[in-house]
């Protein structure tokens, strides 16, 4: 009997529902029928229709009024994760229609919305009357921390959208102010046009400001955020545009601003990027910097660059070729730099090809660039074009005493254009041929569950240039690291190449284990024939021999990290020092660097970043560099958090202590204060509190 009654109530309760999508489940301690026209399911009664749960005291269904009355207390889950609870109710019975008393919202289990009652209306809408609302954990006898109370609230759940009629917000049951109507999204709805988080700022060169996010969004894969910036010392409007098309997306952000600093003098930038699939393995990307002065993006914070590039580039990279054409213009920021003396505008044509074959792997490369600068100055005015190919070949074998041995053969051509310098010749044609071998010889050792290797290594190279002199525009800056000790060229570019015979020898150690801790070693230095002048002071590659290069990284199983590079001569007399220590574990992340050179502009600088997670609430980071040089602090960045699960709040002081005659030193305090409940998600690790009786 019972199971028939069951049937029948589902038959006449949903039966629209059940028409429509499939039939629901009902299961209650007692299930009967009065008067041939009501029908009662009582105690522990739940039903379940397509994800939602509906659990209630007794559920009843009067055919002759087609109502559906629920006796509390009820409690309603969704697919999406939205709650209802609620002391009694009547619907029809669609669901759709009706009146919940003494109710209870809670979306996406951050945002709860208490009402004397709720109105449903056409399964779309429920309008709450009498509202509190608020994420923060609420408590017996306790005032949430936050609460918005209004006299109506229209929740449009096709929308996601909450409409408050005469809201007022409170803090610990203050009012603080009153609003006659506004409209907020629901925790569901990751993208809707409205106001985003406010940031307050201030600055010794700006003052005290707010700067008041607005999010429109012009589609499913289009936005645009605009940010007024006020202060008294200036009126800046912020944009940010964003879009996603179907084989690439772009972003722009742009400022324009008026304000004391500069006055009468319009300020702004722009900043836009982008990438594109072209298809068959070709990528397209550009990007776009551009500034009106040289102190903008540093007086407001948006970028600390000093030169600016903006490019458009086409790629492929495939299994065994690899091609790229770009142009690019450059401007520098910095203060002495002449932008028309420097090359400005770059062209770079680049094609590389690998074949098997011959019992070794050629490579095959074709190459264009041409560098233009505005200045019509003779030598200031230089503009260069480029041509080269190039050919190289290269085999390995393997001895039966386990000996390593590399060879490697290649040729380069290039070809110069010159113009508006009278130093070199209008057409010059160079040939490069090289040639190197490498012998190696791997030593192995297993202690534990730890891997030994360590690997001489004696390289001879010999590379020759034939044909005129020309300017070095490409290879100014040098370095010498781990990565071009057995290089055949410790060149960045093309135009200088390093000629004569040389020997570069060395060892590297390595320690690998699965458990414990990992380590490699660098160790060695190149012998030349005859110096190159080309190379710099600061790159240890100066002269017939070069300093000794040390370099080495542990890496240990709790987060530690150490890594350094240094180089020093026959005498111990350091020419470069870097070195970075790292640690991260579930709570701090914590990183330190320290960088020194020995040139006739000396650098001796150290940073530290940190990041603490106290607890689940408090969080605390800081920033610093120090000038060792001029001994005073560059910059010094402070930060505080505290957030639960209803509000987040951000406090950052930040000072650059670096000045000149443009620049001036500035300290920076931001705060930005979230209200958690109206943004999709939750943040990972967010303290919620529990009640305590």
């Amino acid at each position: 009997m019972l199971w028939r009654a069951l049937v029948l109530l589902m038959a006449l309760v949903v039966p629209h529902l059940v028409q429509a999508q499939g039939a629901a489940t009902l299961v209650a301690d007692t299930v009967f029928v009065t008067d041939g026209q009501r029908l009662v399911a009582q105690g522990n009664v739940e039903v379940l229709y397509d994800g939602t749960r509906l659990s209630a005291a007794a559920i009843s269904y009067d055919q002759s009024t087609d109502r559906l009355i629920i006796t509390g207390p009820i409690f309603i889950t969704d697919g999406d994760g939205s709650i209802v609870t609620a002391d009694g109710a009547q619907l029809d019975p669609t669901l759709e229609n009706g009146i919940l008393r003494g109710a209870r919202l809670v979306l996406d289990q951050q945002l709860q919305l208490a009402a004397n009652q709720i109105n449903r209306i056409d399964g779309r809408y429920s309008q709450l009357y009498r509202v509190v609302a608020t994420s923060c954990q609420v408590c017996s006898r306790e005032t949430p921390l936050w609460d918005i109370r209004a006299r109506r609230v229209v929740h449009d759940q096709q929308e996601r959208q909450l409409y408050f009629d005469d809201a007022q917000f409170r803090i610990k049951g203050v009012p603080v102010f009153w609003v006659p109507r506004m409209r907020l999204p629901d925790p569901t709805l990751t993208r809707a046009t409205g106001l985003l988080i406010p940031q307050f700022r201030t600055t010794d060169q700006l003052g005290t400001g707010i700067k008041l996010p607005y999010f429109i969004r012009l589609g499913d894969y289009r936005d645009l955020t605009l940010t007024p910036y006020i202060s008294p010392r200036t009126t800046t409007l912020e944009a940010r545009y964003r879009q996603a098309f179907l084989n690439g997306d772009i972003e722009i952000n742009l400022a324009g601003t008026t304000d004391d600093l500069l006055p009468d003098t319009g300020r702004g930038y722009i900043f836009a990027e982008g990438t594109f699939d072209l298809g068959g393995d070709y990528t397209l990307t550009f990007g776009l910097e551009a500034t009106t002065d040289r102190d903008y993006l540093l007086d407001y914070g948006y970028s600390e660059k000093d030169r600016l590039d903006s490019e458009i580039a086409i790629t492929r990279v495939g299994a065994d070729d690899y091609f790229r054409a770009a142009l690019t213009h450059f401007e520098s920021l910095r203060l002495g730099d002449d932008n028309a003396v420097l090359p400005s505008i770059v062209s770079d044509v680049s094609y590389e090809r690998r074949l098997d074959g011959f019992g070794g792997v050629a490579t095959l490369t074709a190459d264009a660039q041409t560098l233009f600068r505005y200045s019509d100055v003779d030598a200031d005015g230089r503009d260069v074009a480029r041509f080269g190919l190039g050919a190289d070949w290269q085999r390995n074998w393997v001895t039966p005493a386990g000996l390593l041995i590399d060879g490697q053969i290649g040729v380069a051509f290039d070809y110069y254009a010159i113009t508006q310098d009278l130093a070199f010749d209008a057409d010059i044609m160079r040939t490069t041929p090289s040639a190197a071998l490498t012998l190696r010889y791997p030593l192995i050792r297993t202690t534990g569950r730890a891997t030994h290797v360590i690997e001489p290594v004696v390289q001879v190279a010999w590379s020759d240039v034939y044909g005129g002199d020309v300017p070095n525009e490409d290879s100014t800056e040098t370095e010498f690291d781990q990565a071009n000790l057995f290089a055949l060229s410790r060149f960045p570019g093309q135009d200088a190449r390093e000629t004569g015979a040389r020997v570069a020898y060395g060892a590297r150690w390595t320690r690998v284990s699965p458990d414990a801790w990992n380590a490699t070693l660098t160790f060695g230095r190149i012998l030349r024939e005859e110096a190159n002048s080309a190379f710099t002071t600061s790159s240890g590659l100066q002269g017939r021999a070069s300093d000794w290069l040390l370099a080495g990284q542990v890496d240990f199983p709790n987060g530690l990290a150490i890594d350094g590079r240094t180089l020093f001569d026959d005498s111990l007399n350091f020419a470069k020092t870097e070195a970075r220590v790292s640690w991260s574990d579930e709570h701090l992340d914590l990183a330190a660097s320290y960088l020194w050179i020995d040139d006739t502009t000396a650098v001796s600088e150290w940073t530290l970043e940190s990041a603490y997670q106290i607890n689940d609430i408090w969080s605390v980071s800081a920033d610093a560099s120090y000038d060792f040089v001029t001994n005073r602090a560059a910059r010094a960045t402070i930060g505080v958090g505290w957030q639960n699960e209803c509000l987040a709040v951000d406090l950052s002081v930040s000072r650059r202590f670096s000045s000149s005659t443009t620049v001036d030193p500035v300290t920076d305090f931001g705060l930005t204060v979230e209200l958690r409940g109206f943004s999709a998600g939750r943040t990972a690790g967010q303290a919620t509190r529990s009640c305590v009786n």
